[in-house]
C-alpha cells in the first residue's frame, strides 16, 4: 500500500510551518506557567498537568493518525489536525479554570498528534537519501528555532500584555490549515488493503530492533525535553535566580542558536562523524547541559548549560526521525512515524508529570541533575543499542 505519488513535491516552506505550528502548544505556554498558576490561584504540581495534557492524547492518537493517513492520505488527516490545534490553542487562552484549561489543551493535542510525524513522513514521501537528511534536519531546525524562540515571543507578550494574549499566536494552526488544503496534493493511497493487513504488516515493521530502539529513545528524549527543560527549567529561573517571564523567556530560547546550527548543518557532520556518533555526542552534551542548569550557582553558568543543550537537541531529534522513516517500509512509513510520535508523546507526558513529583519533594536542581542521570542512562542505551547498524529493513520484510 505505497503512498501515491506526484511530480509536485510540497513546498518546504509548508512543511516547515506545519513544524513550527506543532510544538506552539508547549513553546508558547512554558514560560507563562507560573503567571498561569500565579492567577489562577494553583499548586505547583498543576505545571506538569498543564504541559502534559496537550501530549497525553497523542499516546493512541499519533498511531491512530499515522495508519489513517497511510490509508486516506497526508492531505485529509493534516487539515483537521490543524483545525482542532488551532480552536484547542485559542480556547487555552479564554479558560477560566484549570479544568477548561486542561480540557482545551487535551483538544489540543488531539490536533498536535499528527503534525510533527506527518510533516517528517512528507520529507520522506518526496526525496530520498543525502537530500532527505539535510531536508530532515532543516525541518528539526524550525523545531528547534520555535521550542527557542515562541517561549521568548510568549514572555514578552505575557510582560508587556498577559499570559492569555501570549497564547493567541495558536491561532495560526488555522492558516497553516487553509494553506495546506490549497497547496497539498490530494494524493491517496494507490492499493488498498484491509486493516488486518495493515496492523499486520505494521507488527513486522516492529520487530526490527531498530525501529525498537528508535522509539524508545525518541521516548527518552522527549521526557527530558519536556520534563527538564520546558517544564523544570522555568520555574528554576524563577526560584534559584528571581527572573520575570521576559527574561525566562529569553534563557529559554538561546538554545535556538546552537541547536539549530546543528540542525541546519546536520547532514554535513552526519557525514564526517555518522549518524550513530553524532547521536552518541548528543546524548553526552545532554548530560552535561542538565548537570550544569542544575548547579548552577551564577546565571552565566545558565547560559551555558542551555547553549549546550541546544547543541545536543540539535542533533538527537532528526538523527531519530530519520531512522525511523528510513526504517520504515514506504507503505507503513506513516504508521512508523507516528508511533514514534506516539512513545514522544508518552515521553512528553510523563517527563512533566515526572519532573514536577520529583522537585516538589526535593527541588528544581535536584530534578535536574536527575535529568542528567537519565541522559547517562540513555546514551549507554544508544552506545549498545542497534542504532549503529544500516538499515535492515529489507531483509526483515523479504
Amino acid at each position: 500500500m505505497p503512498p501515491a505519488t506526484t511530480n509536485s513535491r510540497p513546498p518546504v516552506a509548508l512543511i516547515f510551518a506545519i513544524t513550527a505550528t506543532a510544538i506552539m502548544g508547549n513553546s508558547l505556554i512554558a514560560p507563562v506557567i507560573p503567571d498561569i498558576l500565579r492567577d489562577l490561584q494553583l499548586s505547583d504540581s498543576s505545571a506538569g498537568l498543564i504541559i502534559s495534557a496537550v501530549a497525553l492524547p497523542g499516546v493512541i492518537v499519533a498511531p491512530i493518525i499515522g495508519l489513517l493517513a497511510d490509508r486516506l492520505g497526508r492531505r485529509q488527516v493534516l487539515v483537521p489536525c490543524l483545525t482542532l490545534f488551532g480552536i484547542g490553542g485559542v480556547a487555552v487562552a479564554f479558560a477560566p479554570n484549570l479544568t477548561v484549561i486542561l480540557g482545551a489543551r487535551l483538544l489540543q493535542g488531539i490536533g498536535a498528534a499528527g503534525l510533527i510525524n506527518l510533516a517528517v513522513v512528507l520529507i520522506g514521501d518526496h526525496w530520498d537519501g543525502p537530500d532527505r537528511t539535510r531536508l530532515i534536519g532543516r525541518n528539526a531546525s524550525m523545531l528547534t528555532v520555535g521550542l527557542a524562540t515562541f517561549p521568548l515571543l510568549s514572555g514578552t507578550i505575557a510582560e508587556v500584555f498577559s499570559w492569555r494574549i501570549s497564547l493567541l499566536p495558536q491561532a495560526a494552526a488555522l492558516i497553516v490549515a487553509a494553506l495546506v488544503w490549497k497547496h497539498l496534493d490530494q494524493a491517496r493511497p494507490t492499493v488498498q488493503v484491509s486493516l488486518a493487513q495493515q496492523l499486520s504488516g505494521l507488527g513486522i515493521a516492529f520487530r526490527q530492533p531498530a525501529i525498537r530502539a528508535v522509539v524508545i529513545g525518541g521516548f527518552v528524549v522527549f521526557v527530558l525535553v519536556f520534563g527538564i527543560f520546558l517544564s523544570t527549567l522555568p520555574l528554576h529561573l524563577e526560584r534559584q535566580f528571581g527572573m520575570s517571564s521576559g527574561v525566562r523567556g529569553l534563557f529559554l530560547s538561546i538554545p535556538a542558536i546552537t541547536g539549530s546550527l546543528v540542525a541546519f548543518n546536520l547532514q554535513r557532520i552526519v557525514g564526517r562523524f555518522n549518524a550513530h556518533r553524532t547521536l552518541i555526542g548528543a546524548g553526552i552534551l545532554f548530560v552535561i547541559s542538565f548537570f550544569i542548569l542544575g548547579v548552577a550557582p551564577v546565571a552565566g553558568l545558565v547560559v551555558v548549560g542551555c547553549a549546550l543543550y541546544g547543541l545536543g537537541d540539535g542533533a538527537l531529534i532528526p538523527i531519530l526521525q530519520n531512522r525511523a522513516v528510513d526504517e520504515a517500509p514506504p507503505e507503513q512509513r506513516g504508521a512508523v512515524v507516528a508511533v514514534w510520535v506516539g512513545a514522544a508523546r508518552l515521553g512528553q507526558t510523563v517527563g512533566p508529570v515526572a519532573a514536577a513529583g520529583v522537585f516538589m519533594a526535593t527541588s528544581t536542581g535536584t530534578a535536574m541533575v536527575l535529568g542528567s542521570a537519565i541522559a547517562v542512562g540513555m546514551v549507554i542505551y544508544m552506545a549498545l543499542s542497534p542504532l549503529s547498524s544500516q538499515s535492515a529493513r529489507h531483509k526483515a520484510m523479504q
